[in-house]
This record gives C-alpha cells, sequence and structure tokens, in this order.
C-alpha cells in the first residue's frame, strides 16, 4: 500500500516536471547553431588575422624576431581584454561575436579580470588576490599537469628511443 502510494506520488511530480520542461521550452528562443558558428568563426579569424599583423608590423617596424613580436602581441591581447573588461564593453562585444573572441587568449584574461572585478569591494587581498583565478584557476591547474605529463612522455621516448 505505501509503495503504491509513493509510486503514485512519483509519478504526479514527473508528470510535473514534463509540464514545466514543455512551458519553458516552449518560450525559449530558438538557438541559431550554425549562424552563431559562422560569426564566430569569421570573428576568430579576424582576431587572428589582426594578430598576425600586430606580429608583422612589430618584426618590420622594430625589427624584432618572430618569437618577440609574437610575444608582444600576446600581451597587447591581454591587456586590451582587461582593460575593455574592465570598461565594461568586454561583454558586449562577447555576445555579438560570440567564441570567436573569448576562446583565445583574451577569454582567458577576461575570465580573470572579471573575476577580480567582482569582489574588488572586499579589498585587494581577499577581494581581487582570492578571487582572480576562480574561474581560471582550473584552466592554469590542468594546463601545467597535462604539460607535466606530456613531458614526461617525450622525455621517456627520448630516452628510450
Amino acid at each position: 500500500m505505501i509503495f503504491f502510494v509513493l509510486d503514485k506520488l512519483l509519478l504526479v511530480k514527473n508528470m510535473r516536471d514534463l509540464k514545466y520542461e514543455k512551458i519553458a521550452n516552449s518560450h525559449k528562443a530558438p538557438e541559431k547553431k550554425f549562424q552563431n558558428a559562422l560569426i564566430a568563426f569569421f570573428s576568430g579569424g579576424f582576431l587572428g588575422f589582426l594578430a598576425e599583423g600586430i606580429i608583422e608590423v612589430l618584426m618590420w617596424k622594430f625589427e624584432l624576431s618572430r618569437m618577440i613580436s609574437a610575444t608582444y602581441m600576446i600581451v597587447f591581447f591581454i591587456f586590451f581584454a582587461s582593460l575593455f573588461t574592465a570598461l565594461g564593453f568586454f561583454d558586449q562585444w562577447v555576445a555579438k561575436f560570440k567564441c570567436g573572441l573569448i576562446i583565445p587568449i583574451t577569454g582567458f584574461a577576461h575570465s580573470m579580470t572579471s573575476s577580480s572585478l567582482d569582489y574588488r569591494t572586499e579589498g585587494p587581498i581577499y577581494g581581487i588576490g582570492s578571487n582572480m583565478f576562480k574561474l581560471a584557476g582550473s584552466v592554469i591547474l590542468y594546463g601545467v599537469l597535462s604539460a607535466w605529463f606530456f613531458g614526461t612522455i617525450r622525455y621517456l621516448i627520448g630516452v628510450i628511443g
């Protein structure tokens, strides 16, 4: 008898969940996956084109090596992504240009800056310092661990082979 009542209660709960899901899906905006992918592709391509242009200008104008120029280009992108996040319009650009703007190093800089800014009222130590790596910390951790792991494998292959 108790199992019958519990079974009926679960059935009613599942029916409510399905009804809610149906109502929620009817009000959800349709996803434009293909359009978003094209926007991300072209905006990411433009970002790559801009990066290559910065590298070429630095190599030509200041007679730097390609490696040094690429390092400066990355620093420029990190600086401007952090600056635009602090000024408040990087999120608006991401809404327009999708993942093409957030996937490169600019996304990493944006995540660190926005985490810091969210908690700036708590002070430089407990606010900014302790929350800076809230979003980016796992990326750094697993990046370092995977680099160590694959570096060890490469070293062992070099020693054995």
